[in-house]
């Protein structure tokens, strides 16, 4: 769920929030919460044995999980690079390799069908040598050699991690180098001897979302309790960070502190040597990189600046020396300012050149900026049309550029070239992972309750009849201004659509399809639209004749199993399935469960009177009743989510368990968030929920 995230009180709020706080301490489940507890793992693996017995007896299962297995672990598929120390470096998972390897090559070598790969890490070696479920989490290294790396480890999945400083020259970690135990932190190089930490350092230091909000400085060959505090947000924020920007040859030209009193406003801390001093920028912007002696902004917010109004979506870019010298008189430039139906979906930078993936009506495309005597020109990349597309990895040293085009029946494409100019060409391709011969894509778009218009794809074989009898998958995720766009599904294309099924992908109201006005449209108690859009599609779908409530199944995760969830509980006639995975379910606790005060920012406060009046309306577990005819769904979560607690899952079946109501159950021990740490993990999960919709809506 986006950067990180938060937080209000009334009189007339004492008296419902006691009401409810009093309910939910007589919550008979509220037992569950206690993820690695005796008694509630004793639950889940009660529930998962039932579950596993059904769906792994069924006959289709293996076949399902076969061909999930081969296509997560095939070894043509592309390996994502990321440029770093002038080689191409990749994590690759297979069969063999469960974990993961950090490799490398050379940039030369890299395009060749196979490249000659060096092992860095071995994850897998390194578990078993410690005898430790360790998962991979990414590296931090420092530039401009790249040389010295942070290595975060996580146990199973969580998004706590543990810290160790790596050299990627001799390919080990450093002895008596930087290093911190587990936790919810991270780390920002300043130089080779000098890092900023954000961690756990005592009690009452971290936020009520669970992260860091006080920002040390901890020099090499000292203790984490012996670092110095330069920055300190509140307990009440989301998070507190710094950022650390650089010229193109890696030299320091400013340091910011970030504070996020809410998961959308952030307070911008330009360090001096006078302390920290604001940035002038609305609470509602995000700083997306630093080119050309520029920072680079996104508005989520209208904003005037100097008698210059600018419209929430725009993005924008003020000098640093500018800001460095007279934040009041800094001038504002503007770089590009989205239509009512575009939407910038990526920024990122080279040495001269911006990057800004541009979307308009779900469709992508990419433009190289470049920055001269005070304006922002603009080139657009010559990439294939109608797709999705995005970067994947640039340079601070040249403008080379690898970025990714993809489409539902278009396997994903990595494309090369300099952002500079030139032609970009394609390197590397993933082989189609099933026939799409005779398939087709439609955009078609419903009337939502109150008129507007919302886009939907359609993907299926051409031959269908329009009579109401096509299995259909219908997922949208409907939050946090995340988009969701047209990509390539190996799994979803193999299982489900090539079998018959039809998949439908909603761009509902809460994503940021159209910008921060589409995500804002459903915020807080304004979030009955996310939810009538999403009926919407699925009422269209059934007018068309593409589907019907028999054989129409919906699907969605984190924020979208919360969309699921209500979809269920407020239309249990609409559908014959339902998937919900690592949700969010109990919407008048979950601001007390993991990161959840994060996520006050989208949904409102259970602590506030009118707010949590809406959440009781919405809140899928308050909303189950006995004697309703709900579909059978199955909840999917995992014990290692530190995220999203699995107690929402949990409660809510075993709730359904009280009432007698039909569902079912698997917990992952491990995975994460994802709910699979790696690709066998996911390839079961996979094949699991593939077989309850074909129970569901093919038999």
């Amino acid at each position: 769920m986006r950067k990180l995230a938060l937080a209000v009180v009334s009189a007339l709020a004492v008296s419902i929030v006691g009401i409810a706080v009093a309910k939910d301490d007589a919550d008979p489940f509220q037992w569950l919460e206690e993820v690695e507890g005796e008694k509630p793992l004793a639950w889940v693996r009660a529930q998962n044995d039932r579950s596993l017995k059904i769906l792994q007896a069924d006959a289709r299962y293996d076949d399902l999980h076969a061909k999930a297995l081969t296509i997560l672990e095939a070894k043509d598929r592309i390996p994502q690079p990321a440029f770093r120390a002038g080689a191409i470096y990749n994590f690759w998972q297979d069969d063999v390799n469960v974990r993961g390897l950090l490799r490398r090559t050379t940039l030369s070598d890299y395009p060749n069908a196979e490249p000659k790969w060096e092992t860095v890490l071995d994850v897998d070696a390194l578990a078993k040598a410690e005898n430790a479920n360790w998962v991979y989490k990414g590296a931090n290294c420092l530039e401009p050699q790249e040389t010295r790396c942070v290595v975060q480890l996580s146990d199973g999945g969580k998004d706590a991690v543990e810290i160790r400083e790596f050299d990627n020259k001799t390919k080990s970690f450093v002895d008596g180098g930087f290093r911190l135990p587990g936790g919810k932190q991270w780390i920002e190089w300043l130089d080779a001897d000098t890092m900023y930490v954000g961690r756990e350092w005592g009690p009452d230091t971290m936020t009520e979302s669970g992260y860091p909000f006080i920002v040390k400085l901890l020099k090499r060959g000292t203790k984490p309790e012996e670092a110095v505090e330069v920055f300190r947000g509140q307990k009440t924020d989301v998070s507190a960070f710094a950022q650390v920007y650089r010229d193109p040859d890696g030299k320091a030209q400013a340091v910011t502190f970030t504070r996020y009193p809410s998961f959308f406003e952030t307070e911008y801390h330009l360090s001096t040597d006078k302390g920290p001093v604001r940035l002038p920028f609305p609470l509602k912007s995000t700083v997306q990189t630093y080119v050309a002696g520029q920072l680079v902004l996104t508005l989520e917010e209208d904003w005037t600046w100097n008698g210059a109004a600018m419209s929430k979506g725009t993005l924008l870019s003020f000098a640093l020396a500018d800001l460095k010298r007279d934040m009041a008189s800094a001038r504002a430039t503007v770089i590009f300012t989205p239509g009512p139906r575009e939407s910038i979906e990526q920024v990122a930078s080279t040495r001269n050149r911006l990057l800004v993936a541009v979307y308009e009506n779900v469709k992508g495309a990419l433009y190289s900026y470049a920055f001269a005597n005070g304006t922002w020109s603009r080139t657009k990349i010559d990439l294939p049309a109608n797709a999705s597309i995005g970067v994947v990895t640039t340079r601070n040293d040249d403008d080379k550029v690898f970025a990714n085009v993809a489409g539902f029946l278009e396997p994903d494409g990595l494309y090369a070239g300099d952002a500079a100019g030139g032609a970009f060409k394609k390197v590397k391709s993933l082989p189609p992972r099933f026939d799409a011969s005779g398939m087709q894509v439609q955009q078609f778009e419903a009337t939502s309750k109150d008129g507007t218009k919302v886009p939907y794809f359609v993907v299926h074989k051409k031959d269908i009849k329009l009579d109401g009898t096509n299995p259909t998958l219908l997922y949208a995720y409907g939050g946090f201004q995340v988009s969701m766009t047209p990509s390539y599904s190996a799994t979803v294309g193999k299982l489900w659509v090539e079998r018959g099924g039809v998949y439908v992908l909603a761009n509902i109201r809460g994503g940021g399809e159209f910008g921060p006005a589409w995500h804002q449209a459903g915020l807080k108690t304004k979030r009955q639209v996310i939810y009538d859009d999403f009926t919407a599609v699925a009422e269209d779908l059934i007018a068309r004749k593409i589907t019907t409530t028999r054989r129409l199944g919906i699907q969605g995760g984190s924020n979208g199993g919360l969309l699921m969830g209500v979809a269920m509980t407020q239309r249990p006639d609409l559908w014959n399935a339902v998937v919900i995975q690592v949700p969010l379910l109990d919407m008048l606790r979950y601001d007390k469960l993991l990161a959840g005060a994060s996520w006050v920012g989208e949904y409102g406060d259970p602590d506030n009177a009118e707010e949590a009046a809406f959440l009781r309306k919405i809140s899928p577990y308050h909303n189950l009743k006995a004697g309703v005819k709900y579909p059978e769904p199955f909840f999917v979560t995992s014990t290692k989510d530190d995220r999203v607690h699995p107690g929402h899952a949990r409660k809510m079946a075993a709730k359904m368990q009280q009432m007698k109501l039909p569902f079912l159950y698997y917990e992952n021990i491990d995975g994460g968030h994802s709910a699979a740490a790696n690709q066998r993990e996911r390839a079961k999960r996979v094949a699991l929920e593939f077989t309850y919709l074909t129970r569901k809506l093919m038999d």
